[in-house]
């Protein structure tokens, strides 16, 4: 007797589907992997500092042609200065990452940022997110290139205000006796070029404060670290006024 069709399709749904068994693995029990204490603790610590950076990105690997509206649309706001720059700046603020900076790869990923960010390549209904983001892109760029506004900057981040402390100063009678000198010099020079040798020895004196601070910063040593930057305060101001100096001009050195 042949089956109807409707009662066919009945049979068909009763029927369980049928599996494959010849395809399926075996299960098999994973066993807990054991970590000593002292392993455990290394793997915890460092985790602290490996908290995954976000980016903010000119261009993106599944669409290499990613325009620069997408690139405003897409892109979250940076949470630091640092996420601007994941060329120049790939392992973010110190201590996961370095104080010192390549400034001339800094100013090129900045140069590229500001191509895509430009107020101009935008359409009006994205104009205002776009004059907000190159406005922060450059405010990112002028303080990280800049060591002393850098660590501020990083001092900042901690809650440290050394930027804005009037009484932020060293307790060095010394260094206040060198930064007196330095004043009087610049002010007494007749000609520029008198003053070459004074400008080899402040850029020594940055160079140095610079890697004070890298180490302090890589120890998280906040305190070496304040100290370091308000004495790189007086040697970047002797900078700024060897960079203006005019014959006769007073020199004010603020600190």
């Amino acid at each position: 007797m042949r089956l109807t069709l409707s009662i066919r399709r009945q049979l068909a749904r009763s029927i369980p589907p049928h599996r494959n068994f010849t395809t399926a693995l075996p299960r098999t029990t994973r066993l807990p992997i054991q970590i000593c204490l002292a392993c455990r603790n290394k793997i915890y610590t460092s985790s602290i500092h490996t908290q995954p950076q976000r980016r903010w990105q000119t261009s993106s690997a599944t669409s290499p042609r990613l325009n620069a509206d997408d690139a405003i649309k897409s892109n979250p706001i940076p949470q630091t200065y640092y996420e601007f720059f994941p060329k120049t700046l790939p392992s973010g603020p110190p201590p996961t990452g370095p104080f010192h900076i390549d400034t001339r790869e800094l100013r090129r990923e900045f140069l590229q940022l500001q191509a895509v960010a430009h107020p101009d390549r935008h359409p009006q209904n994205l104009k205002t997110r776009a004059e907000a983001t190159s406005a922060r892109i450059n405010e990112a760029y002028k303080t990280l290139q800049n060591p002393l506004t850098r660590a501020q900057y990083l001092l900042g981040l901690r809650g440290i205000d050394v930027a804005e402390d009037e009484t932020a100063k060293v307790d060095d009678p010394e260094l206040l006796m060198e930064v007196l000198d330095a004043r009087e010099e610049i002010e007494n020079a007749r000609e520029e070029e008198e003053l070459d040798e004074m400008k080899r020895v402040n850029d020594e004196r940055i160079g140095v404060s610079e890697g004070v601070l890298d180490r302090a910063f890589k120890e998280d040593d906040l305190v070496g670290a304040k100290e370091e930057a308000v004495r790189l305060r007086y040697w970047v101001n002797i900078k700024e006024s060897l960079d203006a100096w005019e014959r006769g001009k007073l020199v004010v050195l603020v600190h």
